[in-house]
C-alpha cells in the first residue's frame, strides 16, 4: 500500500515497514520515528546506519547482534528505541522486518 511520508508517496508493508529501502532518507527515517514517538539524534542514526549496513549485507539481525555490534550495547539500544528496540529501529531505518521480530 502508498502512505505519504515526509512529503514522498512510499510504499509500505500493513505493518507500515518501508517495501523499497532506496525510498528512504532522513526526512523520511524523522517522520517514521516520530509515529513511534522517538526523536532522533546523531546517535539514532549511527545505529540506523548500521542496521542499513547489515541489511545489505543480508545479516539476520537480532537484538543480542547488534548488542554485539561495538555500534550500541543493548541498554543503550533499550533506551535509544524502547517498546521493541530492533522492531522499532528497523521501521525507521526503512528496512525489512526482522525474522526475529514478532
Amino acid at each position: 500500500m502508498e502512505k505519504t511520508i515526509a512529503g514522498k508517496v512510499i510504499n509500505v508493508n500493513e505493518e507500515g515497514y518501508l517495501l523499497n529501502m532506496e525510498e528512504w532518507n532522513e526526512d523520511v527515517a524523522k517522520e517514521l520515528a516520530q509515529e513511534e514517538n522517538v526523536e532522533l539524534s546523531p546517535r539514532h542514526f549511527e545505529v540506523l546506519n548500521y542496521l542499513r549496513d547489515q541489511q545489505k549485507k543480508e545479516v539476520a539481525l537480532t537484538i543480542r547482534g547488534v548488542g554485539k555490534s561495538g555500534v550500541v550495547d543493548i541498554k543503550e539500544f533499550y533506551v535509544l528505541f524502547p517498546k521493541g528496540p530492533l522492531k522499532i529501529s528497523s521501521k525507521v531505518a526503512g528496512i525489512p522486518k526482522p525474522k526475529s521480530c514478532i
